[in-house]
């Protein structure tokens, strides 16, 4: 369950959510006060029929100091195009019963933002880009309802700049279905979107076959948990193009310098990573991929990007990698892609960058699948990437 600061936070996130532009938490935190009471007067009853992830509860519970204030939250949009009109003239009187639809255009392709801001606010934002199947969501709660990552940094006095990427989520508008043979039926050409829980399960190292667990595993126990995580995957609404959503996330990053005055911590996961590389390094402070699917090769344009605009980059691994069941071609994806992170490291470092990968099992941090930021342990990881934030004076 949430503590009361998180159950305050919560509220607050609600009351701002409906609307674009800029919101002062002060008006939303007072009406919320009561609804917090509430809360904390039933906590008790809770505790009882709440079987998983106490222990992880009391923990986070201990390290919170009080209500999270945030002074500024709101939405906005970046980048995206206007399609061309469609031929022939309007007709206002028909409006949306005119199936032809002449004369108008849509606003599509876009990046969709949520932000806070928080009272402590150190003046190093990070503007965080999920991966495939997933939205800004998974950034800001666990399946379990615990804190996630979003709010945990926020603590730490991190802005936080929450994308849905262009046809996804929040930003679904775009002029065409999918097409991705990943996403939609007969090999991109149906309109029935493929089902997926068992393959991604597997694939993303949870455990062999769903529901089960790997053995040690950090990822939250019980049904309604995996009910919850399942719930948090959206698909693409258009073909993902990956160029498309790195020019929208440099507009991102360019907004959010222009609000804040700050280049942006850029925290990135899975296929979010593949866009990471590629996008605009100029208002980029430092890179944090979670399990990128793949890293730039020495002397490729996005290496040679990166390396003359310095920007330091940590990648983090999780569990099940090393040690992964060796029948799996899951197993083999992410041992390559592990690899891979290793020597550009390497590569990046000799040639004057600073990059680090960091495999969780080798510093003590095991039982983590590619979702490290949803399970029972994702406070002490961003406490790692805290620590290696104030090394690089970003903390």
């Amino acid at each position: 369950m949430k503590t009361a600061g998180a159950v305050l936070l919560s509220a607050v996130l609600l009351a701002g959510c409906g609307s674009a532009g800029t919101a002062s938490a002060s008006s939303a935190a007072s009406s919320t006060v009561s609804f917090a009471q509430a809360s904390a007067s039933t906590s008790a009853t809770e505790a009882d029929t709440e079987e998983s992830s106490s222990d992880a509860d009391t923990e986070q519970t201990s390290e919170d100091d009080g209500a999270l204030v945030i002074k500024e939250q709101g939405a906005f949009a970046s980048g995206g195009t206007v399609t061309d009109p469609v031929s022939g003239e309007y007709d206002p009187t028909q409006s949306f019963m005119d199936t032809t639809r002449a004369g108008n255009t849509a606003h599509v392709d876009h990046a969709s933002v949520f932000y806070q801001i928080p009272e402590n606010d150190d003046g190093h934002p990070i503007v965080y880009l999920h991966g495939y199947g997933q939205s800004r969501l998974g950034w800001m709660t666990t399946p379990d309802g615990r804190d996630g990552w979003s709010e945990i940094f926020l603590r730490e006095g991190h802005a936080a700049f929450l994308v849905d990427q262009p046809r996804r989520g929040e930003a679904g508008n775009t002029a065409s279905m999918t097409s991705d043979g990943l996403d939609a039926s007969d090999n991109g050409s149906g309109k029935d979107y493929l089902p997926g829980d068992q393959a991604w399960y597997t694939h993303f190292r949870i455990g062999r076959v769903a529901p089960e667990r790997y053995d040690g595993s950090q990822f939250p126990a019980g049904d309604e948990a995996q009910n919850q995580f399942f719930r948090m995957f959206t698909p693409n609404t258009g073909s993902f193009d990956e160029p498309l959503v790195a020019d929208a996330m440099g507009d991102v990053l360019q907004d959010v310098k222009d609000r804040t005055g700050n280049k942006s911590i850029y925290l990135t996961h899975s296929q979010g990573g593949l866009v990471g590389w590629d996008t605009d390094m100029e208002n980029v402070a430092a890179i944090v991929a979670i399990e990128p699917g793949s890293t730039p090769e020495k002397g490729s344009d996005q290496y040679n990007k990166m390396l003359a605009a310095k920007v330091p980059v940590v990648i983090y691994f999780g569990d099940y990698i090393k040690n992964g069941p060796s029948d799996l071609m899951s197993t083999g994806f992410w041992q390559n892609t592990e690899q891979q992170a290793e020597q550009f490291a390497k590569d990046y470092t000799a040639d004057g960058g600073d990059a680090t990968v960091i495999s969780l099992p080798d510093i003590g941090i095991t039982g983590n699948s590619h979702f490290m930021f949803e399970e029972m342990n994702n406070k002490e990881i961003a406490d790692n990437i805290e620590h290696w934030l104030t090394q690089h004076d970003l903390g």
